[in-house]
């Protein structure tokens, strides 16, 4: 509705934002200073300890330098008691004592009809409570004396019992003047369908009002006592004051435990949250028998930026939660997130503090999952990822979730976490054996191993004699260098850099560093290398000659030149890789009889070596080197030499 000119400016004036903040939060009294209408305190919009909330009570404006959150009173009261903005305007005028313009008819209409079936509500509280003590509410007040509720709690819960009767609250509220239309528009009665008389909503439970931000009593919760009875749990159904899926059990006070810095604990049912508000953890709430939605997601991060969702240790409650993924992904923004503490099989709160105390469930609150490992968990959790098909559905499920995320900085580092936690699940980390030279053990048979060697001088001189000089090495450093300079590469070269063997452990650490970022920016990538590797870790790589000679990292930038050396350096790697796997096999045959096959073998591969560098290819000749099509250079033909020097021992007769 539109408000005359000047009400609301009135209003603004009239209510003191630091008395309206004040019902909220605790000022900081060293910081604050009341004379000048500059007060702080920690924020009751999200959990802090530091007084970061500031009101400038002369101009009416508050902000809070934490969550940003800023406004006036009527924003205020809108987003502390979860009401609209009238509903906040009329809240505002009634504690000044100002009167709110009539609305149209239909509008003033609707407010009134809130008001008498609040009203009736009230009512039914109060009967429920009464019947509570009774003699037929025998059997449930033993039950809640089993589960701990003593004459407090059931009177701050307001606990009631619906007697076993089928018109018990009907003639009650008829008897008090109450029409049939606002006990029904109430929800606490039906219609016969039979032509009969109407029949009670609750019988034979227990009644566990349900009451909105503002206090107001919006609906009922009743635990059947028959365990025959087809639903232990009912709620009342949807009126004009209950909505299920806006509304929280435990709302209110929750709210005001949140803003003192308690963690902000979402429950299964009513008696988890009484059980958790009798233990200490006050800000408790709970859906109304229903899985979460999206207004409820937005009013719990009204409360605390990361509710912690504690969920039954069956499998109800993990599906509950798994469900809940879905929702939250598309909603997350910077801050705002969902946490997941997951109870023992079997047990709910309730079970855990009576068996273990406080203490254990502030243990499982401390370690409770962020929704990207349960996120994770439920796409691998009891799979078996033992084919390229698996591993790549995998990727797919999860890319489909990550697309969720609106939020391009949330879906960034999403994808960065997925990315690690699958390095994990497919790339453990294990060591990798090392190739262990063997000798004839004599005429019983049966192998040893060789004696460690010593470095012949031939080798030294070799320039795989060094690891820093060698050309494998060197290959690795173009390759390695290339890729962060162009890391949207890496994706097309995966297979090919998973495969290099990195001897030098800086080369190993780089190159998981881009396996796991092959998304990222170069910017981040050298950020990422920087935190990792140090400061120097780039420059070393980059300033070396054989690298900074190397056309596409002189023209960076240059893509189809970067994938062109990558590609001719990656292959040459792999034939490397085929000639090592030559000489390992012929090293495996040195047995008995065996090794003047094997020595014929090298030094036929040596001789060849030799006709491609007498055919003048000069310093740079590669040639290849046995029926496999390796491609070795004038270094690698230097290190053959050594090999062939090494395989060298004393047989058991005493001839060379």
């Amino acid at each position: 509705m539109s408000l005359p000119p000047g009400f609301l400016e009135e209003l603004r004036n009239r209510a003191s934002l630091s008395q309206v903040a004040g019902r909220k939060v605790m000022w900081d009294a060293r910081k604050s200073n009341q004379g000048k209408g500059d007060l702080w305190a920690p924020c009751p919009f999200h959990q802090e300890k530091s007084a970061s909330f500031h009101v400038d009570d002369r101009k009416g404006f508050y902000y809070c330098f934490g969550c940003h959150a800023k406004g006036d009173a009527i924003s205020f009261v809108r987003e502390t008691e979860n009401v609209g903005f009238m509903e906040a305007v009329e809240i505002l005028a009634r504690d000044v004592g100002m009167e709110v313009p009539r609305q149209d008819p239909r509008a003033q209409e609707k407010a009134d009809r809130r008001s008498l079936l609040a009203e009736v509500m009230e009512q039914a509280v109060q009967f429920f409570r009464l019947q509570l003590q009774r003699g037929a509410a025998s059997g449930a007040r033993d039950y809640l004396a089993r589960r701990g509720l003593d004459a407090a709690a059931l009177e701050h819960w307001e606990i009631g019992f619906a007697p076993d009767a089928w018109q018990g609250l009907w003639d009650h509220l008829r008897g008090k003047g109450v029409s049939e239309e606002l006990i029904f528009g109430a929800g606490l009665a039906k219609p016969s369908s039979r032509g009969g008389r109407p029949y009670d909503t609750f019988r034979n439970r227990i009644i566990y009002p349900i009451r909105d931000a503002r206090g107001r009593a919006i609906a009922f919760g009743g635990r059947a006592m028959d365990p025959e009875d087809k639903a232990k749990y009912l709620n009342s159904p949807e009126t004009e004051l209950f909505d299920k899926g806006r509304s929280l059990y435990n709302l209110r006070d929750a709210r005001s435990a949140a803003g003192q810095g308690q963690a902000l604990i979402v429950a299964e049912g009513y008696m988890d949250v009484m059980a958790l508000v009798q233990a200490g953890f006050k800000a408790a709430v709970a859906p109304l028998g229903t899985a979460i939605t999206e207004s409820q997601l937005q009013m719990l991060w009204r409360i605390a930026p990361e509710p912690v969702l504690m969920l039954d240790g069956d499998a109800a409650g993990q599906r509950a939660a798994l469900r809940l993924i879905d929702l939250a992904l598309p909603l997350l923004e910077a801050g705002q997130s969902l946490r997941f503490a997951v109870l023992p099989e079997g047990q709910d709160p309730d079970d855990l503090l009576r068996a273990q105390g406080a203490g254990a469930l502030q243990a499982l609150l401390d370690q409770a999952l962020p929704m990207v490992q349960l996120l994770w968990r439920r796409e691998t959790e009891g799979k078996v990822f033992d084919s390229p098909e698996r591993k790549a559905a995998l990727d797919k499920a999860l890319r489909a979730k990550i697309t969720l995320i609106k939020d391009p900085s949330i879906r960034t580092h999403y994808g960065q976490e997925i990315k690690d936690l699958r390095w994990q699940l497919f790339r453990p980390g294990k060591s990798k054996p090392q190739f262990q030279k063997v000798m004839p053990r004599g005429r019983g048979g049966g192998r040893w191993p060789l004696p460690p060697l010593a470095p012949m001088a031939s080798t030294k001189a070799s320039a795989l004699g060094t690891d820093a000089r060698s050309t494998e090495h060197l290959r690795e450093a173009v390759i390695l260098a290339a890729l962060v300079l162009s890391p949207m590469l890496v994706e097309e070269f995966e297979r090919g850099i998973e495969a290099m063997r990195c001897s030098d452990p800086d080369h190993a650490m780089l190159r998981d560093l881009l396996l796991r970022s092959n998304d990222a920016s170069s910017e981040a990538l050298r950020d990422r290398i920087v935190e990792q590797l140090g400061e120097d870790a780039l420059e070393n790589l980059l300033t070396q000659r054989h690298v900074a000679i190397t056309p596409c990292i002189r023209n960076p930038g240059n893509i189809e030149m970067t994938s062109m050396t990558v590609a001719e350096e990656l292959a040459k790697l792999e034939a490397a890789r085929g000639l090592d796997a030559e000489i390992a096999e012929a090293v495996e045959d040195l047995d008995g009889m065996a090794d003047e096959a094997v020595t014929w073998r090298l030094s036929e591969a040596a001789r060849a070596a030799d006709r491609a560098l007498r055919s003048g290819q000069g310093d740079r000749a590669e040639y290849e080197l046995g029926d496999n099509g390796a491609r070795i250079s004038r270094d690698e033909r230097s290190a053959l030499d050594a090999l062939l020097q090494t395989i060298r021992y004393e047989k058991p007769g005493g001839r060379d």
